[in-house]
């Protein structure tokens, strides 16, 4: 494009009607000509006055436009000379200096490639029957709010910057009482540190804890989303079968001890099973003698049917051996991105540093917030009317697998938490399941996607019920069940149906 068609090629392009200023449509237009190389690189501009008159536009206006261009590198401007266009192509796309050929396209990691690959992640976030998901529409969100004015209306520099070596220390001492109560969880104020979520807890404790190779053992099945962060980590994952008791290693397992062990023994994930007293009392001993670190994720231990929370594994370590790590995005909700970890005595400075080194925490006026919500009591008022919903719509999603399957289909992990898992016949495909269920509009995961040996995995379909509505509980299910017997083979889908019906 020369400069002669560059005056009729804007002319006929800007809106004199529009409420965009001329300054700025001439601006954007040229800058579009030059990044598209319709203006190519060398391109003498026409001058301000020239291009003034061909546009019918004020000198100043096309000055004001001269001048942006060269402050942001579209142009060269030279006193006696002219103004010119610059050559601002990547380094790649101007003509070959040497022989050197064409640059190879860039690829991830081999760790980057194997997290992107099993990635678990989910693009639907709420409704039937996605697991781990609060009902967030029960938040008391007026409350919350009202709080949160209160405390911006006399915000004090100290709540606007970034957050001290472990948190807001109002909020470390309101959670110390709470999981002493709660939990039987010895702690102080001290020994909380408050993180964005249980992903961050559990990297913090890795990135201080382990080097790259150690051994970790992790539960088979476990949550894909911390497997993910421990293997990024370059941590080498040791796979340890849990059955009716909680974790189980095998006396090979014990002979080579890891550098640590991450558990979830109140209620284990996705499988829901409990770990025995005796159980943990041996992997406190086994810690303890051959120097392990414990990480217990205590992801949703508040909301238990039937009986009271169970105490944690924290509880009973005497040794310094158990991080705890736990999030309040369950009890509330998930967008507030907030967690904790209770760590031993001995690493509490270290873990301080740490944090503030890698991650630079701030989020103080939230912390504050939430600081009043907890002292206030709306914590412990919300959780208790949560529990008392999710048990309902609990007991729903029970009763619809009932209607649909009998006792056909195994029911697990049914005790506690936000979830269920739905036992498949063996030889199913459940990843298959939950792509046709997704394609129905419910969401599933998959059992076979938490195990790291797919060879002893089981089928299954993990069935979140707390941000299901209760009337969509029964539609939603019967939804499913459709997709699940036309996987199932046809004899045992008629059987199904004809138990169901008795």
């Amino acid at each position: 494009m020369d400069t002669i068609i560059l005056s009729d090629w804007l002319h006929a392009r800007l809106d004199r009607a529009h409420a965009e200023p001329m300054y700025r449509q001439v601006l954007d237009l040229m800058q579009q000509a030059i990044l598209t190389g319709q203006l190519a690189p060398g391109t003498k501009l026409p001058s301000s006055r020239t291009l003034a008159a061909d546009l019918e536009i004020a000198r100043n206006t096309v000055l004001h436009v001269y001048d942006q261009l060269t402050a942001e590198g579209y142009v060269i401007s030279s006193t006696g000379s002219g103004t010119y266009v610059a050559d601002t192509r990547p380094q790649e796309a101007r003509p070959p200096v040497d022989n050197v050929g064409p640059k190879k396209p860039c690829a991830l990691s081999k760790r980057g490639a194997r997290l992107i690959g099993q990635a678990g992640v989910s693009p639907k976030q709420w409704g039937a029957f996605m697991p781990g998901v609060p009902d967030v529409a029960e938040f008391p969100a007026r409350t919350w709010s009202r709080l949160q004015a209160r405390l911006w209306k006399r915000a004090s520099p100290e709540l606007l910057t970034y957050a001290p070596g472990g948190g807001y220390r109002p909020l470390r001492r309101a959670l110390s009482d709470y999981l002493r109560v709660a939990r039987s969880v010895k702690c102080s104020p001290d020994q909380i540190v408050i993180t964005t979520g249980i992903h961050q807890s559990i990297d913090l404790a890795v990135r201080l804890l382990t080097d790259f190779g150690d051994r970790a053992w992790v539960e088979e099945p476990c949550y894909w989303g911390v497997r993910s962060v421990l293997q990024s980590s370059g941590l080498t994952l040791v796979p340890i079968p849990v059955d009716g008791e909680g974790l189980n290693p095998l006396e090979r397992d014990m002979r080579e001890p890891p550098r640590l062990a991450l558990v979830t023994p109140s209620h284990q994930y996705p499988l829901g099973m409990v770990m025995s007293l005796a159980r943990r009392r041996s992997l406190l001993e086994f810690a303890r003698q051959h120097d392990v670190w414990i990480i217990e994720d205590d992801y949703d231990s508040e909301f238990r049917y039937g009986s009271r929370p169970l105490a944690s594994l924290q509880g009973l370590d005497e040794a310094g051996q158990v991080i705890y790590v736990g999030s309040l995005g369950k009890m509330l909700f998930p967008g507030l991105r907030m967690g904790y970890m209770v760590v031993p005595e001995q690493l509490v400075d270290t873990f301080r540093t740490g944090i503030a080194e890698l991650y630079r925490e701030g989020q103080l006026m939230q912390q504050a917030v939430l600081t009043e919500f907890i002292m206030d009591g709306y914590l412990t008022s919300h959780v208790r009317r949560m529990r008392t919903l999710y048990g309902e719509r609990r007991q729903l999603l029970i009763d619809s697998i009932t209607a649909h399957f009998g006792d056909t289909l195994d029911v697990m992990g049914d005790e506690a938490g936000l979830h269920l898992v739905l036992g498949l016949p063996d030889g199913t495909d459940d990843r298959a399941v939950a792509a046709a269920a997704l394609d129905a509009g419910v969401v599933t995961r998959p059992l076979a996607n938490y195990y790291v040996d797919q060879a002893s995995a089981r089928p299954g379909l993990m069935l979140g019920y707390a941000c299901v509505p209760n009337e969509q509980i029964g539609p939603a299910f019967e939804t499913l069940a459709n997709v699940i017997e036309k996987a199932i083979a046809p004899a045992d889908a008629r059987r199904h149906r004809k138990v169901a019906s008795r």
